[in-house]
């Protein structure tokens, strides 16, 4: 499997792309710190096998594992800061300012190769260039000004399976135009509500369609990545297209369970129909697989979705690109009042569902806001891998729940709080609360109390333990950490 280090990386470049291979060697120290940062922060919050305990002293946070002492600075552990230049961890007394070497040291041979790789591809999408991330443009555009990734994970940009020429080929800071592929495929083996028509990525048609010889390729329709590699933006279409990919990028294999081709129209007409104020959830309204031994493939499955419909002089901004716009400097007139409003436009929707027993994974990359004249309006929501929703609860305020396939039912009220705030709070709005104290100079208690609500000042919040659960046995499930509230009281 591919998964290219910093040096395989380079000697790439150097062989088939040598105008990027300066630019890529000064990004190495940076995107080194950056996911020594985030690899930092997890051991500093997460339940990881083998921490035993953790001390601050000062400005020095201690981390105690059965490796040894890990010492570093504690402000660069906290989530979304940004790392200074030179970040150095030791363990024991020796420094580390290299994150694979760390894992390694530690015992993590096999999530080092991912670090590894996730460094590579980090310092690689720094040398991409192109438009400053800003917040006006087309939805493509913006998506693709998001460079750094994941802004917890080590994993933040790993694409294992691809090469350093797929990636410039694929991924979207690269911002490239790929061809999405069409497939017929025989009736007979066809699972889907649309005619038998398979959409394929174009890195998923040279790795896997081979296999499949019943499979027959019949055109080819111009796309742009958006910020997940695999979902596509069709020149001129009315609808995004997720594709299935057999690349493990941050924590996942990016295939289309069949359990997310079943549940798309059913979750779009529960959500319709509870009507939460300010949010517009773009429908999933197609979706289709290859029968394959009598079940659908999740590599050969793909679904489609509504584009936001937005009115003249609206944009519509993931929430990433908002916080990496914001960082990169665009000036906005109000920074107090811009959040305080989005604040509202965020919370308000989520926490109407919430009190319905439906939890929306609203974070960064699934969630975009609706801005109309530089300020935000109303919420779009995306994507319902992620969601959970209570039968039960549904019932209790008059409503009776689809079938859902998968893991997306649960009772549970403490599950459904967790995955709510973890995206939404500890996640997309404390990812804005950093950037903007960071670009403003605003304290951040200021901004947390114009976010407080009753519904979410008791107790620490969730935060998902993204390395945790890459560590484990069993990566599916999810791992909780926890961060002090800072709207608690």
């Amino acid at each position: 499997m591919h998964a290219p280090d910093p040096a395989a990386t380079l000697a790439t470049l150097h062989r088939d792309r040598p105008h990027l291979a300066a630019a890529f060697e000064r990004a190495l120290p940076g995107a080194r710190a950056a996911v020594l940062a985030r690899l930092w922060g997890a051991y500093a919050r997460e339940p990881i096998p083998g921490v035993l305990r953790r001390a601050r002293d000062g400005g020095r946070l201690t981390v105690h594992t059965g490796a040894g002492a890990l010492t570093g600075p504690a402000d660069a552990a906290r989530p979304y800061a940004p790392p200074p230049d030179g970040l150095t961890v030791k363990l024991g007394a020796v420094p580390y300012t290299d994150p694979a070497a760390l894992a390694r040291a530690l015992g993590h041979a096999g999530f080092a190769v991912e670090v590894d790789n996730s460094v590579a591809n980090l310092a690689l999408a720094r040398t991409a260039p192109g438009r400053e991330p800003t917040l006006t443009g087309t939805l493509p555009q913006l998506e693709q000004s998001v460079v750094d990734g994941h802004p917890l994970h080590p994993c933040c940009r790993t694409r294992l399976g691809m090469s350093t020429l797929d990636v410039l080929r694929y991924a979207p800071e690269h911002r490239p135009v790929v061809r999405l592929h069409v497939v017929r495929v025989p009736p007979a083996r066809w699972y889907g509500d649309g005619p038998p028509l398979l959409l394929v990525h174009p890195w998923q048609r040279d790795h896997v369609l081979d296999s499949y010889p019943f499979l027959t390729p019949v055109g080819r329709v111009p796309a742009r990545p958006l910020m997940s590699l695999r979902t596509m933006a069709p020149a001129g279409g009315l609808h995004h297209v997720k594709t299935a990919v057999d690349v493990r990028m941050t924590s996942a294999v990016r295939t289309v369970s069949p359990a997310a081709v079943r549940n798309g129209p059913a979750v779009t007409a529960l959500l319709a129909a509870l009507a939460a104020p300010g949010l517009e959830v773009l429908a999933e309204d197609r979706a289709g697989a290859v029968l394959v031994d009598g079940e659908p493939s999740r590599s050969l499955a793909y679904l489609r979705r509504r584009v936001p419909r937005l009115d003249a002089g609206e944009v519509a901004v993931p929430l990433a690109a908002l916080a990496a716009a914001v960082r990169a400097g665009h000036r906005l007139p109000d920074p107090v009042g811009f959040f305080t409003a989005l604040a509202g436009v965020l919370l308000t929707p989520l926490l109407y569902l919430l009190r319905r027993g439906v939890a929306l994974e609203a974070h960064g990359q699934n969630t975009l806001v609706v801005l109309r004249d530089g300020r935000p309006t109303r919420l779009v929501y995306r994507d319902f891998g992620g969601v959970r929703i209570s039968p039960a609860a549904l019932r209790r305020h008059g409503v009776e729940p689809p079938p859902l396939h998968g893991d997306l039912a649960t009772d549970d009220p403490d599950a459904l709080r967790a995955k709510l705030l973890a995206a939404a709070v500890s996640g997309a709005l404390a990812e804005q609360v950093a950037a903007f104290s960071h670009a403003y100079g605003i304290m951040p208690a200021l901004l947390w109390t114009r976010a407080a609500r009753p519904e979410l000042r008791d107790g620490p919040l969730p935060v998902k333990a993204t390395t945790a659960m890459r560590l484990a046995t069993d990566p599916l499930d999810d791992v909780w950490a926890s961060i002090p509230n800072p709207m608690a009281g």
